[in-house]
């Protein structure tokens, strides 16, 4: 099996990074004499998923936002039912449950981490009020795209019939929302970073 019929595979280019990934950590295991089995080494790991899930969720809310949007009043009529019914609903799959997957592997982090509580309710040092209104921006977030931007581009993109008023109503509302959140990940993001250099 070459390179070129790995590459040119989806799954077999993802199962590869996997298999990279493993061996690095692998190696990282061996060089660190081994990891205990507790509560700091499953904060390492959530963490890591919470920032790959994070990963995909911004950067399609990006794609949408800096690609997607101002690109199609420059397609073709002809050719936009290839963004609607083709790329717009696999993109809003993993965007949604990037979403969902970001603020769980998030949650479990802080609460492995012990400030959960704290960040949430802003107790306690700087540090905590700092993570605590990132997890909030990106619960807000999250929730946009589960109940506000998901349910209208189902009418927008047709997969839920409607009027034709309706759809571009809800096209539009999307949109805004989707606009929104562009407005709130960054100050999300940098309050996730900053965080970590705080006590």
């Amino acid at each position: 099996m070459g390179i070129s019929n790995i590459l040119q595979s989806l799954p077999k280019t993802i199962l590869s990074s996997i298999i990279a990934t493993l061996i690095f950590f692998g190696v990282l295991f061996y060089l660190n004499d081994g990891w205990a089995n507790d509560r700091y080494f499953w904060s390492a790991i959530f963490r890591y998923l919470h920032v790959v899930s994070g990963i995909m969720w911004i950067g399609l809310l990006w794609y949408f936002n800096f690609v997607q949007i101002p690109s199609m009043p420059k397609i073709p009529d002809e050719q936009k039912s290839a963004i609607s019914k083709v790329i717009a609903p696999t993109a809003l799959f993993w965007f949604r449950w990037a979403a969902l997957s970001t603020i769980i592997t998030g949650l479990i982090t802080a609460y492995l981490n012990g400030y959960v509580h704290e960040a949430l309710a802003f107790k306690g040092a700087a540090k905590n009020l700092t993570i605590g209104i990132g997890m909030w921006l990106g619960i807000i977030m999250a929730f946009n795209v589960w109940f506000v931007i998901w349910p209208n581009q189902k009418r927008a993109l047709g997969i839920v019939e409607c009027d034709p008023e309706i759809r571009t109503k809800s096209a539009k509302t999307a949109m805004l929302i989707s606009r929104i959140n562009t407005i709130l990940s960054i100050p999300m993001l940098l309050t996730m970073v900053i965080a970590q250099n705080l006590y």
